[in-house]
């Protein structure tokens, strides 16, 4: 093969983990980054800092090439997502597998330089990862599945600074599972058509004609967890002015998806990567101007 077609055959493999789409790794690196800054009362080792952040886009990416393994014969017939390519044929099942091995091995290495809590905590992280796309066939809440592998680089994060999950890190993975399931229930809005049509389970066709309304009281809880959290940690006015504009961008989703419309279903579940954005800056600025 001439060097042109491996440049071609690069660039397919990066649509494929969708590194031309970076909204899934933001969404799983703000709540990592949450976790580290508040295991360790400010910032992390570097070490730990790079271990991590290497890490999430590792993992996201290998779950990426699986979920389109998984989706492989449905992608195609979904307006989304009929451009992926194996949904094409510019890529095949076998090499999706091959990447999401070496991701995880990759990943898996990083994790080998930490301890052996964090390391027993990424088996489970491994097999959330790989085992997701799958639950769609099985359950209408996929995307709550979704908050489980989306959060588990919290106790991953206080394992690897402290050698142990204390109990107020688990109230920081439960706002992580909620947001995932209020911004990917907006995700799977963008796609309810096509999913009731192929027969794809998700919760926006769960919640029905009251998606909104419930997507609405996940978004206060979380907002209520916030507060409880910035208390746990003692966090000041910092961290609580980064929640008031997290509920400002809450509000704002809402009227994005007040119409169901799809595109603008999706621009506020993209809206999301500004909420952990926001949250990370006011964790960083309470620790960093004590």
């Amino acid at each position: 093969m001439n060097r042109r077609s491996w440049v071609e055959r690069g660039a397919i493999y990066l649509r494929l983990i969708r590194l031309d789409r970076p909204i899934g790794i933001y969404l799983v690196l703000w709540p990592t980054l949450w976790g580290l800054w508040l295991a360790a009362g400010g910032l992390p080792p570097f070490q730990l800092l790079l271990i991590f952040v290497s890490g999430v886009v590792f993992m996201r990416s290998a779950g990426c090439a699986i979920n389109d393994f998984a989706d492989r014969n449905i992608d195609g017939h979904v307006s989304r997502t009929r451009t992926r390519p194996l949904a094409t044929g510019e890529a095949s099942p076998r090499e999706a597998l091959w990447l999401f091995a070496i991701l995880s091995l990759l990943s898996f290495l990083l994790v080998l330089q930490l301890n052996r809590l964090t390391i027993l905590l990424s088996l489970i992280a491994l097999f959330l990862a790989a085992s997701y796309p799958f639950v769609k066939r099985f359950t209408h809440l996929p995307q709550a599945y979704l908050g489980v592998a989306f959060g588990w680089a919290i106790p991953m994060a206080f394992a690897a600074q402290l050698g142990e999950v204390p109990l107020q890190s688990w109230w920081l993975f439960a706002v992580t599972l909620l947001w995932a399931l209020a911004y990917d229930t907006m995700y799977a809005m963008s796609d309810k058509e096509d999913d009731l049509r192929i027969g794809v389970k998700s919760s926006a066709i769960l919640f029905g004609r009251y998606d909104r309304l419930i997507i609405a009281v996940i978004q206060l809880l979380i907002l209520l967890l916030l507060y409880y959290i910035g208390a746990l940690f003692q966090l000041g006015s910092y961290y609580l002015g980064g929640v008031g504009i997290a509920a400002l961008f809450f509000g704002y989703q809402q009227l994005l998806i007040a119409d169901r419309d799809p595109q603008r279903c999706l621009n506020a579940f993209l809206n999301n990567h500004y909420v952990g954005l926001v949250l990370f800056v006011a964790i960083t600025l309470d620790y960093g101007y004590r």
